[in-house]
Formats: structure tokens, sequence, C-alpha cells
């Protein structure tokens, strides 16, 4: 009774995201995958419940007690000091995450519809479709990203953006470039899987091409992708950072972002007004590195090495248990 217990609880939570892959993880491995999680998690939670953490509103310059100080030093009443403007740094910093949780979502959701349907439409057909959409693609690598963004947010909004037309501009530049790297991936599978039997037997039924792609050839040529898309990810909120920092981002009445928080932080570094440059700067850097935790070690455990020892890892463990009981 035990004995399937634990075996329908383990497929239960190998059927959660990321959980089989923490149990394929040894090691330094599973260190980093786990950290990436939790930073990544974390910034995930403080954007969902940004209004209730955040002490002030992300353009509020004023409470009941008057007009906020400029560049104040961190006190009880700003923990984090405030910026050049007045904006509560604290509350800057935690509506911000918000913003590129935003960009992040616009980006993979763009890039990872477009880029996998033209991938399973170009591997599946072939033909001159497939022809030219492998040398568009190719062409679309020597796009710079930032500086595709920034024509994109001149587009949308000769550079003064609201908060969607900032996070759509972050998104589409992104789209662009990283619709080449789902479509190959994407590609380089489905020639593969139509290739298989089951597709054949499923041409021979006469079951539509419809069906054979999204039922049978989708759902298997999809695994690899989750480095990409945690890529995909970082350099999407960087883009929007990269913006801010430019001057071409979102207006900070509009929204809170990071780039722009520390553009306007520039002059301060040098009158040791450390505050207003330290935290935003910090969270660009955690949230940076959280995601590519998580993205390095999905894609160090697509090495069957990997999964082996990991496989020997479990089995060790389990005869140790009997042994002990």
């Amino acid at each position: 009774m035990t004995t399937v217990t634990l075996k329908r609880r383990g497929a239960w939570l190998d059927r959660m995201p990321i959980a089989k892959q923490v149990r394929q993880s040894v090691g330094v491995q599973r260190f980093m995958l786990v950290t990436g999680i939790v930073i990544t998690a974390v910034f995930v939670l403080v954007a969902i419940f940004a209004p209730l953490l955040a002490p002030y509103g992300f353009a509020q310059l004023r409470d009941a007690n008057g007009i906020f100080p400029r560049q104040a030093a961190p006190s009880a009443a700003h923990p984090w000091g405030t910026t050049v403007a007045g904006y509560d740094v604290l509350s800057r910093t935690l509506w911000a995450s918000q913003t590129a949780l935003l960009a992040i979502i616009v980006a993979v959701v763009l890039s990872l519809i477009l880029g996998v349907l033209l991938g399973l439409l170009s591997g599946y057909f072939g033909g001159p479709l497939d022809r030219v959409l492998v040398v568009v693609c190719d062409a679309i690598y020597a796009f710079p990203t930032l500086l595709l963004a920034i024509i994109v947010s001149i587009m949308i909004s000769h550079g003064q953006s609201g908060l969607w037309n900032g996070v759509f501009a972050a998104g589409i530049s992104i789209t662009v470039v990283y619709i080449p790297q789902y479509f190959r991936v994407v590609r380089a599978e489905v020639v593969r899987i139509k290739a298989e039997a089951y597709v054949e037997s499923a041409k021979v039924l006469g079951t539509s091409n419809a069906r054979i792609i999204f039922r049978h050839v989708l759902r298997n040529s999809v695994r690899t992708l989750p480095l990409i898309i945690t890529l995909n990810g970082t350099d999407a909120f960087e883009t929007l950072a990269g913006l801010g920092f430019l001057g071409l981002g979102i207006e900070p009445t509009s929204a809170a972002e990071w780039g722009y928080d520390l553009q306007k932080a520039v002059a301060d570094v040098t009158s040791g007004i450390w505050w207003t440059a330290l935290y935003p700067g910090l969270a660009i850097v955690l949230l940076a590195l959280g995601i590519s935790l998580m993205g390095e070690s999905l894609n160090d455990l697509a090495d069957p090495r990997l999964r082996r020892r990991g496989a020997a890892s479990e089995v060790t463990e389990a005869e140790a248990e009997e042994v002990a009981s």
C-alpha cells in the first residue's frame, strides 16, 4: 500500500513544472537549479503582491505628512531613501518587478507562439516554404536586440512610453530576435519526428495534417525549449531596462521601471548618494542571476550523462533506504 502511494505521489510530482528536473539534478547542479527557482519565484511573488508590499504608490510624491523630501537618506518613513524626484526607492523597486514580469510574459508568449508555429509548418511541410523561412530566420540573427528595441519604441510612442507601449516595445523587439531560435529548435525536432512510425501510421489512416501536427508532432517537439524561454525572459526585462536607461523607456508616472531609476541615479552616485542606484541595480542583477541559473541548470540536465548520474544516485538512495528498513 505504501509503495503504491509513493508511486502515485511521485507521478504527481513529476507532472509539476521543473519538479522532474529537480529530482534529476545532483550536487552543485541541484543547488544552482533550486537557487535559480527560489530567486525567480521571489520576484514573481513580489510582482504579484507589490500593491500590498509597497508602502507607497510608484508615482506617489506625498502622504498625510506632506511632500516627500528629495534624495533623503534611508529612514523609518523611507527605508531605502528617496530619489532626486522625491519617489520612494523601496516602492519604486517593488512596483518595477511588475513591469519586468509583464515584459517577460509578453516577449515569451509572442516568441513562443510565432516561433513554434513557424517551426512546425516549416519542418512538417518542407519545400519552398521551408527554404524561405530558413533564409529569413538566418537573416534576422543580424539584428541587434537593443537597437531594434529603440526603433520599435520610437515607432510606437516616439520615445515617450506608457506602461504597455514600453512593454510591447521591448517584447516585440525580443520576439523578432528570438523567433529564429524557437523556429530552428522546433523545426529540427519536427523533421526528425515526422519520419517516426506513428506519424506515418496516422497519415495512412487518413488523419488530417492539422491533427497530426498539433496532436502528435507538437507535444513531442517542444521538450527542448525551457532553456530558450529562460534566455528570452532575461533578455526581455534587460532590454526594457536598457530602454529606460537610455531615456526611451516608460514614463515614471505610468509605471515604475528599474532602468529609468538607474538613469536618474547616475548623477547621485558621484555625490555620495548611493541608495538611489543600489537597489534598482541589485534587483536587475538578482533577477538576471536567478533566471540564468535556472536556464543553465535546465540546459545541463539535457546532457544524458547527467541524467544517468541522477538515476544512479536515486537507485543508490533507494537501496540505502531498503537496507535501513
